[in-house]
């Protein structure tokens, strides 16, 4: 009796956990909850029955979803009267929210809307694009190298403190290679695995496999060379499958070379989608539960769906937005200039 209850139970977890089989997306449904057109939002971030933004003009927000209510906050700092937030992380119950431009400035956010700075950093090169963290204890977030390598600060005390790593153990940049703060979507994780995006003259991928204390770098086929070429956002499915996209936001009808999808964890990467779209793209993220095969790419030249793992893609929306971020396999919320809202797939 005990075995076969056992028994029972595992298969209804399994059930519960299955992939389904990659939907035909062919159209979006869009339901606006914020529209202000002085604001430029590229950082968002979805935990439990909240969305959270970060964005220009100091500005910060929680949606509840379930009543519909915004909080907003404006964050000042005596040096920085004008702070453009483009990264956003959760954790613990609190949001870190991180300025883009010299000094740059990464806060934490109570529950109740207090605020304090954890980390500042002052440089005529400083400017970072991403934020994430690995677990409640330890973060990261990326930037443009002020130096001969990217800039990466990381905490280990669950991001009251925060340190920034020594060019020594990172690999070096290329000439012209920095990143995009397009999307808050330039850092990927999985477990204690990490993907960074690069993007410039030198498109490439770094990676460690230990939350931060070692690294390498990947070559990456996607266009590059000039710039404003080169990888916008990646993501990774599960340690093995990711997608990055991009392309050069000076051309953005150019459909060679704007996606790279790696099946062996990003050691190697090849091209898809090319002469269709997505052409360019600002931000990409796996479909939940659809095995790693369905993706949807987006930026101000609409967006994009795929469910073949890039080989073949379609657009199904001229809407323009930045970045975005899925609740389930139906469901999404995306942010733009002047906008966020709930996107809906069908």
């Amino acid at each position: 009796m005990r075995t076969s209850l056992f028994i029972g139970l595992l298969m209804l977890v399994a059930s519960c956990n299955l992939s389904v089989k990659p939907k035909d997306f062919s159209q979006i449904t869009i339901e606006p909850i914020l529209e202000d057109p002085t604001l430029e939002v590229r950082a968002i971030a979805i935990e439990g029955d909240k969305l959270f933004y970060a964005t220009n003009q100091n500005r910060y927000g929680e949606w509840t979803i379930s009543n519909r209510k915004w909080r907003h906050l404006q964050i000042f700092e005596a040096d920085s009267s004008k702070q453009s937030f483009r990264a956003i992380a959760r954790n613990q119950g609190r949001s870190y929210v991180l300025s883009v431009g010299n000094p740059a400035n990464l806060y934490q956010i109570e529950a109740a809307l207090n605020y304090k700075l954890v980390y500042q950093e002052k440089h005529e090169k400083v400017f970072y694009d991403s934020m994430v963290f690995w677990n409640e204890k330890e973060g990261i977030a990326m930037g443009d190298p002020v130096g001969d390598c990217l800039s990466i600060i990381i905490t280990r005390d669950g991001g009251n403190s925060w340190e920034k790593l020594p060019c020594g153990v990172l690999p070096k940049v290329s000439e012209g290679e920095a990143a995009f703060a397009a999307s808050n979507t330039n850092i990927a994780i999985s477990g204690n695995k990490t993907w960074i995006a690069s993007g410039g003259k030198k498109s490439r991928v770094f990676y460690s496999p230990d939350k931060g204390e070692t690294w390498g770098v990947f070559e990456s086929p996607i266009a590059q060379g000039l710039p404003t070429q080169g990888m916008y956002s990646i993501a990774f499915y599960d340690d093995e499958i990711g997608v990055a996209v991009g392309g050069d936001y000076t051309k953005p009808e150019m459909n060679l070379g704007t996606a790279v999808l790696t099946k062996d964890g990003g050691k190697t990467w090849g091209r898809i989608g090319e002469g269709e779209e997505p052409v360019y793209k600002s931000c990409v993220q796996f479909v939940p539960r659809m095995q790693g095969k369905a993706l949807v790419a987006l930026g101000k030249t609409g967006i994009a769906y795929s469910k073949d793992m890039g080989r073949n893609w379609k657009k199904i929306s001229e809407e323009s937005f930045y970045t975005f971020k899925f609740v389930n396999d139906t469901t999404a919320y995306a942010a733009g200039s002047g906008r966020i809202a709930k996107i809906i797939f069908k």
